[in-house]
């Protein structure tokens, strides 16, 4: 499963201005919902799981990142969202939930088919493990820059 196919070049937000991990949902899910990706319960749905169940993630580097994501009822077709974020905001940690994790990096998950999801996230982790590939991403300037690191 590629992020290539699913990455919508509409929805990059390079340098994002904000203050908290919502702030970065809501921008995100706002730029999926207008270009008819989700549903509009889509952003309430995905800040409610997050508050339940987090999914920030350290990478062990400078640079750490969350993968904001809700179940498939609130998707009307699979697409990605992607925020490089000018300061880190804090999430909290997917695995130690009390823990709060600094990120500058958010793929945000929008997908219709359970067994995508999974395969995703696993895509998703592959990439996260690639410190250099992080750099890359977070000092690209423009969203065909991120497409192309990510094909």
């Amino acid at each position: 499963m590629k992020i290539s196919e699913f990455l919508q070049p509409e929805a990059i937000s390079l340098h994002l201005e904000a203050q908290s991990s919502e702030d970065v949902i809501r921008a995100l899910g706002t730029r999926l919902l207008q270009l008819g990706y989700v549903k509009d319960d889509f952003i309430e749905a995905t800040l409610k799981r997050e508050a339940s169940m987090p999914t920030g993630l350290p990478l062990g580097g400078e640079i750490n990142a969350a993968i904001p994501h809700v179940d498939i009822e609130y998707v009307n077709r699979s697409a990605l969202a992607l925020a490089t974020l000018k300061q880190p905001v804090p999430f909290y940690n997917m695995v130690e939930i009390d823990e709060v994790v600094p990120v500058q990096l958010v793929i945000m998950l929008a997908l219709d088919k359970p067994k995508s999801q999974i395969e995703m996230l696993q895509t998703v982790s592959g990439i996260l493990q690639q410190p250099e590939l992080i750099e890359r991403i977070m000092k690209a300037s423009t969203s065909a820059e991120v497409l192309a690191l990510l094909s």
